[in-house]
């Protein structure tokens, strides 16, 4: 199997994903990785879209389909080959301008918001930049008030929808946090 990260946005396909794409013969990912990759599928490719991944069985032969990169809370801890692909994490940062070795990951997706937003102090606290990758509910509120409560002057940029038409990245702070508008976003937290 290959694991072939797509993107986190239509046009961050790398040549090596597009050639693992056009030699498919069977393709399983998410609605918004199946779009990103259509273009470059061969039109005789089984295409199997995935919505429960707790019980994921996929045959040997086939290209599972990440978006982002698989290694960034991806699906890249399967069996298989892993096909990089250009992460929301890499275009936040070319976005901003910001050295990606000053970068603490905090994966909160899928987890409780308040350890998501306990690590983020803490990575913070040990002068880093961080990059959070929420869930769609993430109380950033609840976030920015915990930065406050703890004295913690610094940056917040909200990044909805990177790689899309439609993106939008939005600077506040603890004090002023930006507004959310779409369910695509990740957080980048420190002094910039």
């Amino acid at each position: 199997m290959k694991i072939v990260g797509v993107g986190c946005g239509p046009g961050m396909l790398t040549e090596e994903a597009i050639r693992a794409l056009r030699e498919a013969h069977r393709v399983y990912g998410s609605r918004r990785a199946i779009e990103i990759a259509r273009p470059h599928l061969p039109r005789s490719c089984e295409i199997h879209e995935i919505r429960d991944y707790s019980t994921l069985e996929i045959p040997g032969d086939a290209v599972l389909l990440s978006t982002g990169d698989p290694m960034l809370a991806g699906l890249g801890e399967r069996e298989g080959e892993v096909v990089p692909g250009i992460s929301s994490l890499q275009l936040a940062f070319a976005r901003l301008r910001l050295p990606v070795v000053k970068v603490a990951i905090v994966d909160g997706h899928g987890r409780d918001p308040g350890q998501a937003i306990a690590e983020t102090v803490g990575e913070l606290r040990r002068g880093k930049i961080v990059f959070l990758i929420p869930d769609p509910s993430f109380p950033l509120g609840d976030l920015a008030a915990a930065l406050a409560g703890e004295g913690i002057s610094c940056s917040i940029a909200l990044c909805e929808d990177l790689g899309y038409p439609a993106e939008r990245i939005v600077r506040g702070t603890p004090a002023n946090p930006p507004e959310i508008r779409s369910r695509l976003f990740s957080l980048v937290i420190g002094r910039f």
